[in-house]
């Protein structure tokens, strides 16, 4: 076989491939006396068949298959052994490529383009500015944070007198002529919270309402959607913009929640038992919690404007833009030819940062193993369980949920994908010069919300 590369310019190339009748005749032959050795053909019996029949039969289909292999396998060789940075993947050349006829023909020519990526390297020194957010802690975001643990690990209680945000239960009975509708709705276990009806007069009818008590008000009145109505009474949406009756409500209990005090219960409950044992400690420890959460937000700020300032450095790298289009449409059956327009900008973005990012780990030999992956599994799973509230778990928990996300392959490549690209950033981050700026968390999310 020859292999031959023409480069066209500086980013497109065309390989050719010219196949002789040598190069596969004996694997054709082969494959054919193997299908020979298992035919199952009437009138003859396994393993007797004439060979020409098996080749007659099969003969024009195991070609095209062997030569297809042999395609494919040299190509992609040809393209590692000579260390070619090609983009996408090889594509039939569209006026070069000569017509292929496995019946008549012995010789075969086969003409691919391919895209080759743009030689650079990347430069990074102290006249690189890049901007660096310092989220400021304020008292209040701590004060914020110990109101929501002592709202997540409160308790209901039975109270006799009932407040605005109680939840109430009882029996709700339609009224007719202020009596009861024998033949109207009624709900048992019907569930209400005061706080939730609209209406002030409505609202005002249940102000100290006693367990045992009967309230009469006007569902109609008191809630402004009919999904709402609905829900109470226990009937559609279209049955609930009908109702116009008063209502008698028998309050049969009334449930509050009582957030937790700040003592060794709630101590225990969010970090262990005995790890914090004073409201001194707790906040210490929440302030470290805090501030821990805030570098990684700042490094994820620093994460973008990197991007963009290293995308923008590079801005004037040619890419083979009619190739990379033609390939995207190739492999991606439902996009149209409309949305490639409207997208490849932000897809030639994101390949210009990948090629940025695998330029910078390899001068820098970065490399990532079995346990940075694994580290990166249990730094997600404790941030997932953060949000619930459930810090400090034990490692072994934080294992063992690590675990169950690495049995999938995709994650193991986003996992492998973000543990290298934190460590290309921790050496930009070295590198340039980081113009820092002080910053509330108020600020800060408000650049988040200008972003589209």
């Amino acid at each position: 076989m020859n292999i031959v590369r023409k480069d066209l310019d500086s980013t497109n190339a065309v390989i050719t491939l010219s196949i002789v009748k040598a190069d596969y005749a004996e694997k054709v032959e082969k494959t054919l006396r193997d299908y020979r050795k298992k035919a199952n053909i009437p009138g003859f019996r396994p393993g007797h068949v004439p060979f020409g029949l098996v080749q007659k039969m099969y003969g024009k289909a195991v070609l095209a298959e062997e030569i297809n292999k042999l395609v494919s396998d040299n190509l992609f060789n040809y393209i590692k052994e000579t260390d070619l940075k090609i983009l996408g993947e090889p594509l039939p050349n569209e006026t070069e490529q000569p017509e292929i006829d496995f019946n008549t023909q012995e010789d075969f020519t086969f003409v691919f383009d391919i895209a080759l990526a743009p030689e650079f390297e990347v430069e990074l020194n102290k006249k690189d500015k890049i901007k660096y957010y310092d989220i400021e802690l304020s008292d209040e975001m701590v004060d914020n944070q110990v109101k929501s643990y002592t709202g997540r690990y409160g308790k209901y209680v039975q109270e006799e007198v009932a407040e605005p945000k109680d939840m109430l239960k009882g029996e709700l009975l339609e009224l007719k002529d202020g009596n009861v509708n024998e033949e109207g709705i009624k709900v048992e276990d019907a569930v209400l919270t005061p706080a939730y009806i609209k209406d002030d007069a409505q609202q005002a009818l249940f102000e100290k309402a006693k367990k045992g008590g009967v309230i009469v008000f006007n569902p109609l009145k008191a809630f402004e959607e009919a999904s709402e109505i609905a829900s109470l009474l226990r009937i559609s949406k279209d049955e609930a913009k009908n109702i116009t009756s008063d209502f008698q409500y028998t309050i049969q209990s009334i449930t509050r929640y009582i957030e937790s005090e700040i003592n060794q219960e709630l101590f225990d409950k969010v970090y262990g038992d005995g790890k914090v044992t004073s409201e001194e400690e707790f906040r210490a420890k929440i302030k470290e919690n805090i501030e821990e959460s805030l570098v990684a937000d700042s490094d994820y700020r620093f994460s973008l404007d990197a991007r963009d300032f290293l995308v923008k450095k590079y801005e004037n790298l040619e890419f083979p833009d009619a190739f990379l289009k033609r390939w995207l449409l190739a492999s991606n059956e439902n996009m149209t030819a409309g949305q490639l327009e409207e997208d490849y900008p932000k897809m030639l973005s994101d390949l210009k940062w990948h090629l940025i990012k695998d330029k910078i780990a390899k001068a820098n030999e970065i490399k990532v193993e079995a346990d940075d992956v694994k580290e990166q599994a249990k730094r997600i799973a404790r941030a997932q369980f953060a949000q619930y509230g459930m810090v400090d778990l034990d490692d072994a928990i934080i294992s063992n949920y690590a675990n169950d996300m690495m049995k999938k392959e995709d994650m193991v490549k986003n996992l492998f994908e973000k543990v290298s690209e934190k460590k290309v950033l921790a050496i930009v981050k070295d590198a340039v010069k980081l113009d820092n700026k002080k910053i509330s968390i108020e600020d800060f999310n408000k650049m988040f919300e200008a972003q589209p």
